[in-house]
């Protein structure tokens, strides 16, 4: 209900500098507003505040307002803060201190400027609401023309840059200027057809209205403005475009990226409104056409803004960003591609190096560096940087794997567009998708999965079984570059699915298994010579190992598959993390709403073999996730696993078995794209009431796990000493620079130096997988030395331990083993102690050089008496 006549809402995000003058000017506009009004009878005019209602017979029968008391407040000021990392709150807080009128909403992170319009406008009580930018592009004062074209009647007057009589005060810069002209040449081709500008930041709407389209609307961004003209164009509200002042002002917020953005999100509201046509149903056609379609390059555009979307944090310095949820994953995978770039470069072994963990080395192969990606990006990672390479990988590999997926549906499940987009969008876009997408590349970048299933089926048609069975080879070897762990877990799945299918479909199983067997045969006979040697280094090769252990608690709980995850916009964080072994880990979390639309699906569909076979794969993959044994929840009953019978088998004695259910994605995909197909076809059976019902049903299960983008910080700055060059001073030709503490697979910020000065020094540890101890048993980081074990513990506690003799000894062997040049004590907690611990192990004090504290074991030598000493 109304109790204000106006409601004026500024979303704010890091607006500390300009905040307060336009809190000021918006207080003093309305108080000389009200107050000339005030010295005339509410009750002997007409107010021009009162929006016509179309329900009223005519315009003239507008009520007068009721009469204003010092109790019934004439205007209320609401500041949304988006989750700003300066004074912005403390600001807003201070003026809503000052006077009653103002509130503040504080949303807990950012989200976007429509998310935060929506909880402004939904907690406004202002009979009319105006939306404002806190830079008052468009002064205060233009709210009397938004007004007048209220008080004629209509329900909207948004305020317009490109009608006639617009005077520009301040352009912005032309390239920013020609986005913008271009994004709004798209939003009147596609959305709103007619309205010049949209994007203008200065709207004034009827209140109620205002509320019940907000309610409504989903968009996040920047494309809400659009969102909301297309709900009142429905609705028949009229709406007034009203040319405006406006100046371009210093410091917005609107970046390039943001118009990829819009991009995105018009593109999902266009997409609501596609019927694409049914196709015929006969065998040829459900295999899929040939050419793509405009729709299917539709829908590949979509699914790339989504990706960029998910990154977008990342995208805005792919240099100088980074992804906390990914813990160290981030600057490993970095490094990753520094070093296979490097060796490119230089023809080294791209399955060997020993820039990290010097002297032993690291098996390349055995640490998936993703040799598919990582060799044809060398040139990307050489012009651009390490960074900028991964975020070309993950990125426009995740949208690959969606188009990947929607090819395969549209060819082998469903004619109908939509749904195969649809379920493509689930299974590459999945919850677990999107955890490993904060680090792990190899788990997302999947585009070669589906192309492994179509060959396998055009395999057990049995009309081209040599070719089939070449193909297949070749896309195997190539998908080993990719990840072998991945590989694996599709073979698993395939095996679930066609157990099932042969159980349901027998006669077709009777016929397919031999051609089948045939394109296998011929298949290894394609991908064992091309992978042969590279998998020979990494099971018997230098620094590989046997097995890498994960503990017994690497499983899911049941209750992670009803659960959502920390990056679905209905997840929490702290309840997410309760249910995995990290943020990168949430491999099950699709969600309650979800699992009930999928047993809904097999129910009403179950008659179809495709659907049980899906199902049983589903469920099969679900229940090996749990491990080799789980506990029923809410009770102290532990059961035995299925995952205990193969735990111990080669290769899968390495898998961690949560991620098994990540084999639910694809298989959850695909029931929801069959279901769709049947919603949408233009003659389903029985009433329309049931089809929207279930369209609904559908929609209400995938909002709460619709991803949100991943959150990225400001990188810690690389110091100077490593950055400017000033460690080549202090090396010799074969010593190593040894960070402290040690870099291992917890603290690998060091590969990061390494990645900065182009790959220029050795380092002892690092993050990677090899062997431990004389069963060769994988574990991550190096082998455990006594002076990486002291300086960890310092680090960790910040105590310093008696340095003894003998620990003395112990640090000469390890810094002559590391064949140690300089020691490196970056600023960080417990430093301190750190430097005493170090000074107290080398006998000699600290330099401090470019930014951190130097022990350079030779000062006094020159390089020919350090490379005779060989660095010990």
């Amino acid at each position: 209900m109304s109790t204000h006549d106006l409601t004026v809402v500024v979303p704010a995000y890091n607006e500390e500098h300009r905040l307060a003058p336009t809190l000021t000017a918006i207080r003093t506009h309305l108080d000389t507003l009200y107050q000339n009004e005030s010295h005339e009878s509410p009750e002997s005019h007409t107010t021009p505040h009162t929006p016509h209602t179309p329900h009223s017979p005519t315009a003239d029968a507008r009520p007068a307002p009721a009469k204003r008391t010092p109790d019934d407040p004439t205007w209320e000021l609401i500041v949304v803060d988006d989750g700003s990392t300066d004074r912005t709150a403390e600001i807003a807080a201070e003026a809503a201190t000052a006077d009653p009128r103002v509130r503040l909403i504080r949303a807990e992170r950012n989200q976007g400027k429509g998310h935060a319009l929506r909880l402004g406008v939904l907690a406004s009580r202002g009979r009319r609401v105006l939306i404002t930018d806190a830079d008052l592009a468009a002064p205060i004062a233009e709210l009397d023309h938004l007004d007048k074209a209220l008080a004629d009647g209509h329900t909207a007057a948004i305020g317009s840059r490109a009608r006639p009589g617009a005077t520009i005060g301040a352009h912005q810069h032309r390239l920013r200027e020609l986005l913008g002209r271009t994004g709004n040449f798209l939003i009147r081709s596609v959305a709103v057809p007619g309205v010049r500008d949209t994007q203008c930041g200065f709207k004034l709407f009827d209140g109620d209205r205002a509320r019940e389209a907000f309610a409504a609307s989903r968009l996040r961004g920047w494309g809400i403005d659009v969102e909301i003209l297309q709900y009142f164009r429905r609705a028949g509200w009229p709406v007034a475009e009203v040319p405006v002042r406006w100046s371009h002002q210093e410091g917005s917020k609107v970046r390039p990226l943001d118009y990829v953005k819009v991009l995105a999100e018009l593109t999902l509201l266009k997409a609501r409104a596609i019927r694409p046509r049914r196709a015929s149903q006969d065998a040829t056609r459900r295999r899929g056409p040939r050419t793509p379609h405009r729709a299917d390059v539709l829908v590949a555009l979509l699914f790339l803004i989504l990706s960029v979307v998910l990154y977008a944090q990342r995208w805005i310095s792919p240099a100088h960003r980074y992804i906390p949820d990914s813990m160290q994953d981030q600057n490993q995978w970095e490094w990753f591609f520094a070093v296979t770039a490097d060796n490119v470069r230089h023809l080294h072994n791209p399955l060997f190096t020993t820039l990290q963990n010097f002297p032993d080395g690291v098996n390349l192969m055995a640490n998936t560096v993703m040799l598919g990606l990582s060799v044809p990006l060398a040139p990307v990672t050489w012009l651009l940087g390490p960074a900028f390479a991964l975020n070309v990988a993950m990125t426009g590999g995740l949208a690959a794997t969606a188009v990947a997926w929607y090819w395969l549906i549209r060819r082998r499940l469903v004619a109908h567009r939509g749904a195969a987009a649809a379920g493509a969008a689930l299974a590459a876009f999945a919850p677990p998708m999107v955890s490993h997408a904060t680090a792990h590349p190899n788990f997302i970048v999947l585009f070669m999965i589906p192309l492994i299933i179509d060959r396998a089926l055009r395999l057990c048609e049995g009309t081209r079984v040599v070719r089939d069975g070449v193909v297949l080879g070749l896309f195997t070897a190539y998908q080993i570059f990719l990840g072998e762990e991945p590989l694996l877990l599709a073979a698993l799945g395939m095996l679930l699915f066609a157990l099932a299918y042969a159980l349901a479909r027998w006669d077709v199983a009777r016929r397919s298994w031999r051609p089948l067997a045939r394109g296998v045969g011929v298949a290894l006979a394609v991908a064992l010579p091309l992978v042969a040697y590279p998998l020979y280094w990494q099971f018997f090769g230098a620094q590989s190992y046997q097995s890498v252990l994960h503990g017994d608690g690497a499983g899911n709980s049941p209750l992670a598959f009803v659960a959502f995850a920390e990056r679905s916009l209905a997840g929490a964080a702290e309840s997410a993390d309760a249910l995995a072994l990290n943020r990168t880990e949430q491999n099950a979390f699709y969600g309650w709403p979800l699992t009930a639309l999928a047993f809904a699906i097999v129910v009403r569909m179950g008659e179809r073999a495709v659907v049980k076979a899906l199902a049983c794969t589903a469920l099969g993959a679900a229940l090996l996730s749990l491990g080799p044994k789980f506990r029923i929840p809410l009770t102290d009953i532990v059961l035995p696993g299925p995952w205990a019978a193969i735990r111990h088998r080669p290769l899968f004695e390495s898998v961690i078995e949560g991620r098994v259910a990540m084999v639910c994605a694809p298989a959850l995909g695909m029931l929801l794209a069959l279901a769709l197909d049947r919603l949408l076809a233009p003659r389903a059976g029985g009433p329309r009431s049931a089809r929207y019902a279930g369209l609904a049903a559908v929609a209400l299960a995938l909002l709460p796990i619709v991803p949100v983008p991943l959150d990225a910080v400001d990188r810690a700055e690389v110091p100077p000493f490593i950055a400017r060059g000033t460690w080549r001073a202090h090396l010799g030709a074969d010593e190593t620079l040894v960070p402290i503490p040690v870099p291992d697979a917890a603290h690998a910020e060091a590969l990061h130096w390494q990645t900065v000065a182009g790959l220029g020094f050795r380092l002892p540890g690092g993050y990677f997988n090899g062997p431990w101890g004389p069963d060769r048993v994988g574990i991550y980081g190096p082998v455990p030395r006594n002076t990486s074990n002291l300086l960890r513990h310092v680090a960790d506690t910040g105590r310093v331990p008696k340095i003894t003799p003998a620990w003395r000894e112990a640090a000469r062997a390890d810094l002559e083993f590391w064949r140690a040049g300089v020691l490196v004590l970056p600023p960080q907690q417990h430093d301190a102690a750190l430097r005493t611990t170090v000074e107290a192990l080398v006998g000699r004090p600290a330099r401090w050089v470019d930014g951190v504290w130097v022990w350079d074991l030779y000062e006094n030598t020159d390089r020919g008496d350090r490379n005779a000493h060989g660095g010990s």
